[in-house]
């Protein structure tokens, strides 16, 4: 399911199995897909074309119905919308590329630079609110990454 700014998550989406022995109410999995493609004349390249999404993966999201909350649900869609952002900010570092013969070298450097930012990023979330049990610091995460998102609003993707 890729991410949107009309839809928020609901329980029914989480479609895993729930992990018995996790300490976890639920688990979000989510991740950035990426592809590009490049037009190349007598060796040289002309252009490229990139595609990046950020997914949620309902088969491999879990939930505890008898733990969780709605408190626990934005949580988990905060999960979702950190991916976003990092999707945005990849599409923004590919917008800034120049065409060249490394394209496709800078163009996989970006991603896995990306990805490496994003789960530094779920996992300081995680630990800032305590999985969800600091409200106070969850709210302020909150409030930061909806701030981001509206910053990068123009590196949406568009259907």
């Amino acid at each position: 399911m890729a991410w949107s700014p009309n839809y928020k998550l609901q329980w029914s989406d989480f479609k895993g199995q729930p992990n018995a022995s996790s300490d976890a109410a639920a688990t979000t999995a989510s991740g950035i897909t990426f592809g590009y493609r490049m037009s190349e004349t007598d060796g040289q390249v002309e252009s490229f074309k990139a595609d990046v999404t950020a997914h949620f993966y309902p088969n491999k999201s879990w939930f505890k119905p008898e733990e969780v909350s709605a408190h626990i649900l934005e949580h988990e869609q905060l999960h979702f919308d950190i991916t976003e952002l990092h999707a945005r900010k990849l599409r923004r570092q590919i917008n800034q590329l120049k065409v060249s013969n490394s394209v496709n070298k800078q163009l996989e450097s970006n991603h896995k630079q990306i990805l490496q930012e994003l789960g530094a990023m779920q996992d300081a979330y995680d630990a800032a609110c305590d999985f969800s049990r600091n409200k106070e610091q969850q709210q302020l995460w909150k409030e930061t990454i909806t701030k981001q998102l509206q910053e990068l609003k123009a590196y949406t993707k568009q259907d």
